[in-house]
């Protein structure tokens, strides 16, 4: 009975180790994905204003945005006239400037977002490429006098993306060699627990291929039940935040597929590491006591 207690504490302690590396990399994945999510969205709504000469008509306008829509690289574009951009004005200054100083003098623009995945392409001289050419192409327009934006949020927002990929990236890396570690551990404590079967296998005879087979078949059953524990605390930790914090959208159906494809990963990275760690605890184990 003894025995039978020990082994099955010896189980749960490794089924417990590969679920909580499993939630930790499951975690970082899911943060990797809301950071590029969220990234995402910022970058789309970010505006660039195109500029149009004072005697562009709406009628010219219109075709200026047809063309400018046609770019494969543009989501959303918006005309404003000087009509328009006179009430904007005088909205926020909350007072009649036209009526002040007798004319309109702003100009008519557009306000252009562009496809996100044009902006964080590769830098040259402090700009995306994405944008650069967009730029470069409308600012050539005819009745086009310039393209502006705020170039340094563009930066700030690459750059802090780049920094939590990479970071997750190597953190993520470290964890896994932390892993393969600690199960590599725990599984030595399962073989230490049975260490009279084994040695009485090694004396009929038995291969190490042979004595390691039971444990490998063995671990990725521990690996398969740890992820799908994994899957199940993230879920639930996932609907918590969502009822926390309503405004984070985590349970929208756009997350399924990709919250669908974290799940797989994190139940082939449960199979592998557990297949890894008890490949090398084993064959440790058994060339020390030879």
């Amino acid at each position: 009975m003894k025995s039978k207690v020990n082994l099955w504490e010896t189980h749960s302690s490794t089924i417990l180790s590969i679920t909580l590396v499993l939630f930790l990399l499951g975690m970082c994945l899911l943060v990797e994905y809301h950071s590029y999510r969220i990234t995402h969205d910022m970058q789309e709504r970010i505006t660039l204003k195109v500029d149009l000469a004072p005697e562009v008509t709406d009628d010219l306008a219109h075709l200026i945005q047809l063309q400018i829509e046609a770019m494969p690289e543009v989501k959303h574009v918006d005309y404003i006239s000087k009509e328009k951009a006179a009430e904007i004005f005088t909205e926020d200054l909350n007072d009649d400037f036209v009526s002040f100083i007798g004319y309109n003098p702003l100009y008519p623009s557009m306000m252009v977002n562009l496809k996100a995945n044009y902006i964080p392409d590769v830098r040259q001289e402090g700009r995306s490429e994405g944008i650069r050419k967009f730029t470069e192409t409308v600012g050539n327009m005819e009745y086009v006098t310039g393209v502006t934006y705020q170039e340094n949020v563009v930066n700030e927002l690459n750059d802090v993306f780049y920094k939590i990929t990479w970071f997750l990236i190597i953190f993520m890396g470290l964890l896994i060699i932390v892993s393969i570690l600690l199960i590599s551990s725990t599984i030595r404590i399962a073989l230490y627990a049975q260490r009279n079967t084994i040695r009485t296998m090694q004396l009929v005879g038995a291969k190490s291929g042979f004595i390691a087979r039971p444990f490998v078949g063995r671990s990725i059953w521990y690996g398969l039940l740890g992820a799908l524990i994994t899957i199940l605390i993230l879920a639930v930790a996932l609907g918590a935040i969502n009822q926390s914090f309503t405004g984070l959208e985590l349970l929208d159906q756009s997350h399924l597929v990709w919250y669908g494809s974290i799940a797989v990963i994190i139940i082939i990275l449960g199979i592998f590491l557990s297949y890894m760690s008890t490949i090398f605890a084993v064959h440790r184990y058994l060339r020390n006591n030879k």
